[in-house]
């Protein structure tokens, strides 16, 4: 186990296997597939073909009933049946934003839900997806933030946010079609959604592992973002294990300020964390990295925070994604004038830095991290309440 191991490893992942029930094959890298296999009956010197074969079932005709594949033996598949499933995350609400966006609710074992989101742009479709139930890093203006940590997803949760909406978005071949016939609507992924990915490192590597696989979904690792806060001692370990893209939740050019908007700044300061980036790009041949900065009122939005900022990241290659913020109920924070947001990127871009402005998506349908599950939970308890106060015979308004 390496010396950064507890840092992944401080609350719990389900594990794969129920006690005494089938396997979910989703999620298995092609290993633990083909030990799977073995383990139940699948006499060793076929297993890695086996994989093979079910591998590109899951992963390039997105089939779910062993029935479907067709070139393998029928007892063979009546012996899969028996011992494993597969199964993704149910779809719990999706909304459907005026400009495109879509946003999943969806549900996990033990009754736990997350979120995922789809963006349309005329280039790319981007998913967002998440790695944690809630998030354990109190970042002062994500929504995401004010939700208790439950647990870790499990790799098969993770690649299975990505099947799922390929599911919705029609995007598996249908028979007779070629791979690669039908039009590629998710090109791109980021793990920018709930949790910090880099707390659940090892199920997230399997699921991207998975998702890179070039006899399945197949997405290149330069289509796949990982977003962290700042775990600084992953961050190598990302880029030797994983090698995609990476994005850091900057959002300040001061400790000070940062300590408040990411209070993991606390733990790894702005010091500690550029040097570790540093060596990224090299370690991963990655381009470059993008630093993340959501733009708030009066707080991290001045010029001399922009001058700040790429004097800081002088000798890093970068691009720096400015986000004006999501507004969510309650916040604590305003978004930036929009004035101001375009003379921060001006000063950037004359620094020699890309400095494009995200166009805010699906604010209609509450697209910031976190929202959506916080209005499902407030409604659900609206109406519990209605009941529970009905059978009381209060009559008390929720």
């Amino acid at each position: 186990m390496s010396a950064s191991a507890p840092i992944t490893q401080d609350v719990l992942t389900l594990p794969r296997k129920l006690p005494d029930g089938p396997i979910n094959l989703i999620g298995l890298t092609r290993d633990a597939m083909r030990d799977a296999l073995i383990a139940t009956g699948t006499p060793e010197k076929q297993a890695r073909m086996r994989v093979s074969q079910i591998w590109q079932w899951l992963y390039v005709w997105g089939a779910r009933d062993f029935e479907a594949m067709t070139n393998l033996a029928k007892g063979y598949r009546a012996d899969l049946a028996r011992h494993f499933v597969v199964e993704l995350p149910e779809v719990v609400r999706r909304d459907i934003s005026a400009d495109g966006t879509r946003k999943y609710l969806v549900r996990i074992a033990g009754g736990h839900e997350v979120e995922v989101v789809y963006i349309p742009e005329e280039d790319r479709g981007t998913l967002c997806i998440s790695s944690q139930v809630g998030c354990t890093l109190t970042c002062s203006f994500c929504h995401t933030g004010t939700q208790k940590l439950v647990r870790n997803l499990t790799a098969g949760e993770i690649v299975g946010q990505v099947m799922m909406a390929r599911d919705d978005l029609g995007e598996w071949p249908e028979p007779g079609e070629g791979m690669g016939e039908r039009p590629r609507l998710i090109s791109n992924i980021v793990l920018m959604g709930m949790g910090e990915p880099l707390y659940n490192f090892d199920n997230v590597r399997d699921a991207m592992k998975i998702t890179m696989d070039g006899e399945g979904i197949a997405l290149s690792r330069r289509r796949i973002t990982l977003s962290t806060s700042g775990v600084v001692p992953e961050i190598a370990r990302t880029a030797e294990e994983i090698g995609c893209m990476l994005a850091i939740s900057f959002h300040a050019t001061t400790d000070a300020v940062r300590d408040q908007l990411v209070p993991i700044n606390k733990r790894w300061n702005i010091k500690t964390l550029l040097d570790a980036l540093r060596a990224y790009p090299k370690a991963s041949n990655s381009e470059r990295i993008t630093f993340e900065y959501v733009m708030l009122k009066g707080v991290n939005d001045s010029d001399d925070d922009a001058r700040r900022l790429v004097k800081l990241i002088a000798g890093i290659p970068a691009k720096i994604n400015l986000i004006p913020f999501n507004e969510w109920p309650g916040a604590p924070y305003q978004r930036s004038d929009w004035d101001q947001i375009e003379r921060f990127a001006d000063i950037v871009y004359k620094a020699g830095y890309a400095s494009p402005i995200r166009t805010p998506r699906g604010e209609d349908i509450m697209a910031a991290c976190g929202q959506l599950k916080s209005a499902t939970e407030r409604a659900r308890k609206s109406r519990a309440q209605i009941a529970a106060d009905a059978g009381l015979g209060h009559g008390r308004p929720a």
